[in-house]
């Protein structure tokens, strides 16, 4: 499973700001289950979004649990929901 998300910061570009949400955001990687941690910064000028992160897990009990997870409840209420402008997310199953 593939969790996406895009998303735009109400900070502006290249501030000190921006760089300490994105570094926090990065501490998300350490949680158990989670496989392919990557931020990305968009490049396409047709996405309004600046920014996502992808995210792989062996299975959906490994999704949940991050989900559910302290570390990342901790950084949904305290940066995620007053620091992000707009998101789309995402979650994908590989066809076979």
């Amino acid at each position: 499973m593939e969790h996406t998300v895009t998303f735009r910061l109400k900070h502006p570009s290249g501030s000190p700001k921006e760089a300490d949400f994105l570094s926090t955001a990065g501490e998300l990687a350490g949680i158990p289950g989670v496989k392919d941690f990557r931020i990305r910064r968009q490049v396409s000028p047709k996405n309004s979004y600046t920014f996502g992160i992808s995210i792989h897990f062996d299975s959906d009990e490994d999704f949940r649990a991050y989900s559910n997870h302290p570390l990342h409840d901790a950084f949904v209420q305290e940066h995620w929901i007053p620091e992000v402008e707009d998101f789309q997310e995402a979650d994908f199953k590989v066809m076979q």
